[in-house]
This record gives structure tokens, sequence and C-alpha cells, in this order.
């Protein structure tokens, strides 16, 4: 063994020894009730030690006596209690007044006060065990009580006489029987609580498991409906662009190159936001680093062409500012759609914003697909306590498109505009046609 293991052996044998004459926890401040309970205990005690002590057998003494005629006798007479003696019986009694808050020092006080003692009664012997009790129950430091208890009994052990406690023999079964029924109630308790506790930690983990699917669930939910609008607005717009170049190629081969070139820019607008949505569910450390150093991202081109900006991943969500491209891009397939803003417009929470715009974005979307040849018309209103949007289209007919639908986007609105406390509102307008009204609250400014 090297110089070295002895070194790393002393130095884990040091923070052993310091970690066991460390506190454990801090001494609790006896409550008021639990001060009148010891000081009447100890009044009890000391009493009762007190009177025993002065009724102790202690023995006879002898004075010399001188007769008439001058001879002398000895005058025989029982020998009274001392001082010291009432003292001794008092320190090994009344400190148990002070045994929550200085549960080592009583002990210690007591115990050398009683094999002190000539003649110790059977009442100093209860005190000693509160006494011994009370230093291992309240004291921080566990392991010097416990340790102070073996030594106090190795003293006791080795001496001998009347200053060892007497136990009466009428006493013996409960000194045996009292703590080994305290012990085996110790133990069953223990063990309740540790069910107990297993039972609860097992039932939180339950919990955690539920409250964790529920939450994949959310955030499935809050995926599929992002993708959703993201998608289906721009993929419609091709849709349709498609359907009118593939009807006109022949007969206008320049409208067909028109239509196609908008299915492009769809395409390209679409790819660009799905990219933003891809971007707030990824980070930059999980993208592959295919790319040659100092190379610009692939996808930088077609994001600036479109107004996202160098990186979609990391671009803002839109929201109301981008509304009237939005509708420009409605306007481009034909669609004649008109857009009003009302009230004084003030900046709105990013989230509320992009609600709003996925309203404007879904219900356009619907008028695309299931009222071809219909006008629509957006008006957004500022409102001193809400935002209100209401779309709504002059009808049509049904595109090719249509028969994909799944209502799948008026439930998703539903759902994001719950979050802010708004609700939406769909129905068929008496002159023809469909109106989409939603109203978010907004706080007030």
């Amino acid at each position: 063994m090297t110089t070295a293991d002895f070194t790393r052996i002393a130095g884990g044998l040091r923070r052993r020894a310091a970690a066991a004459f460390a506190p454990s926890r801090e001494l609790p401040t006896p409550s008021r009730r639990a001060w009148i309970f010891d000081l009447a205990l100890a009044f009890v005690l000391t009493a009762i030690a007190l009177i025993s002590v002065s009724r102790e057998d202690h023995g006879l003494i002898a004075t010399p006596g001188f007769g008439p005629d001058g001879t002398v006798y000895p005058l025989v007479r029982p020998a009274g209690t001392s001082p010291a003696e009432l003292l001794l019986a008092a320190v090994a009694s009344a400190p148990l007044a002070a045994r929550r808050r200085y549960p080592m020092s009583v002990f210690w006080i007591m115990f050398f006060a009683i094999i002190n003692t000539d003649r110790t009664p059977t009442v100093l012997f209860v005190t000693i065990v509160i006494a011994a009790y009370s230093s291992v129950a309240y004291s921080p430091y566990r392991v010097p009580a416990i340790g102070g208890l073996m030594l106090a009994a190795v003293i006791v052990a080795a001496r001998s006489g009347n200053a060892i406690p007497q136990i009466p023999n009428s006493l013996s079964p409960f000194v045996i029987l009292v703590p080994v029924a305290y012990a085996g109630n110790t133990i069953r308790r223990w063990r309740q609580q540790t069910a107990a506790n297993l039972a609860r930690i097992r039932a939180l983990e339950l919990g955690q498991e539920e409250a964790t699917r529920e939450a994949v669930e959310l955030e499935r939910a809050r995926i599929a409906r992002e993708l959703h609008d993201v998608v289906t607005h721009n993929v419609s717009v091709m849709v349709v662009q498609a359907g009118a170049a593939r009807k006109v190629m022949g007969s206008s081969p320049e409208q067909a190159t028109q239509a196609l070139l908008a299915v492009e820019a769809s395409g390209r607008t679409a790819m660009a936001e799905l990219r933003q949505v891809m971007g707030l569910l990824t980070t930059a450390a999980e993208e592959p680093q295919d790319a040659a150093p100092g190379a610009p991202p692939s996808s930088a081109g077609a994001g600036a062409a479109f107004g996202v900006g160098g990186d979609e991943r990391f671009a803002p969500q839109p929201d109301l500012d981008q509304l009237e491209s939005l509708v420009d891009r409605v306007r481009a397939i034909g669609v004649p759609v008109t857009l009003t803003f009302t009230g004084p417009v003030r900046p709105l929470p990013p989230g509320v914003g992009l609600a709003a715009y996925r309203v404007v974005q879904e219900a356009l979307t619907n008028t695309v697909k299931h009222a071809v040849g219909a006008s629509a018309a957006v008006t957004v209103a500022y409102g001193e306590q809400d935002l209100r949007l209401e779309i709504a289209d002059t009808g049509g007919i049904p595109s090719e498109a249509a028969a994909t639908g799944n209502r799948r986007g008026l439930l998703g609105l539903r759902e994001r505009l719950a979050v802010y406390g708004g609700r939406l509102e769909t129905a068929r307008r008496p002159t023809g046609g469909f109106r989409v009204t939603a109203v978010i609250p907004l706080e007030a400014q």
C-alpha cells in the first residue's frame, strides 16, 4: 500500500468522522405545551426524589453522653439526611425541565449527579431513563448522543455499590416489556409509513405518466393544427392554379404559364412556412451539418424571396401585418377579396396575432376550395376590449379540392382561440355564402 493510498484512506476517515459529528438537523424550538409538560414532569420527579432521599435509612450515629456522676456513655440516634444528598437528588431530576432544549447536557449533568449519590432511590432510575431517551430523540448530534449512552453504560458497569440505581422486582417486567413494546410499535409504524410512502410515490409516478401522455397528445394536436394551417392554404391555391393551367394549356399557353408560376410561388411559400414551423420544433444542434464551411443555408434563397428572412427556422410567425400579402396571393388566383381595418390599430401579442392570421387564412382557404367564383370580404375590427374578425364570401360551387376537407381546420381554430379566451362562430349567410366570425379578448390599452 502506497503513501497515496494511506492519504486517501485517512482523508475518507476524516470526512466520515466530520459527517458523523456534524448536526443532522437543527434543534427544534420546544412549543409552549412542551415547556409546560417538561416543567411539570421535572417538578413532580424532583419532589418524589427529595421525599425518597429524606426517607431513606441512613443508619445510626453515636454521640458521647455524660451521666450525673460524670460517666460517659454513647447516645445512639438515626442519621439525618445531609444537604449534599438532597442537592444531588435535586440535580439528578430537576434538569429534566430543559431536556428538549439541551438534551445531551441534561443527560450528563443528571448522570454524574446520580453516580455520586450514596443511596440512589428508584425514582432516579426513572429520571435517568427519561434523560437518556431525550438525549437520543432530540439531540441533533445523533452519533455523539448514542456514543455518549454507550460510554455511560461502561461507566455504570465499572462501578459498584449503592450508586447504581436498583430496580425493584415489581418494576422488572415493565422495564423489559415496555421498551420491547415501544420498539415493536415503532417498527410497525415505520413499515406502515414505508408502505404508504411507496403507494404515494407510485401514485405520483402514475400521475406524472398520465400528465406526460396528456402533454404529448396536446403537443401533437398543436403541431397538427399548425401544419394544417400552414399547408392547407398554399396547397389549395396550388390545386386551383394547377387545374386552371391544365384547362388552358392547349388554348392559351401564356395563361397556363402564369398559373404554373403561381403554383411554384405557392409551393415555395408553403416550404418556407413549413421550415418556420419545423424550426420551432428543432434546434440548430439537431440540424444536419452537411453544408460546406462558410456556405449559406440552402433554404436562404427561397426564404428571402418571399420575405421570410435569412434562416426560416427562426423567422417570426405571421400575424395581422402579413394579411395584405395573404390577400394578394388569394387575389392572384382570381378570387376578389377586400380587406378592411376599423378602429385604432395597435400591436398584438404574438400568439394573438398568429391566431388571428390563421383564422383569416383558413376562412379564405375554405372560400377557394368550396366557393369557386365567389368574392370575399375580410374585416378586422380593433375594439377597446377585443379583436373582431369577420370573413364572408358570396358563395359559389365546390372545387375538386373540396372533397378532401374534413373540417379539422375549423376545429383547430376553435382550440387555438380557446387558449386566449376567444370564440369562433360559423354560419351560412341568408343571401348565400358563408361567414366566419372570430372574437378574441384584448387587454385594455
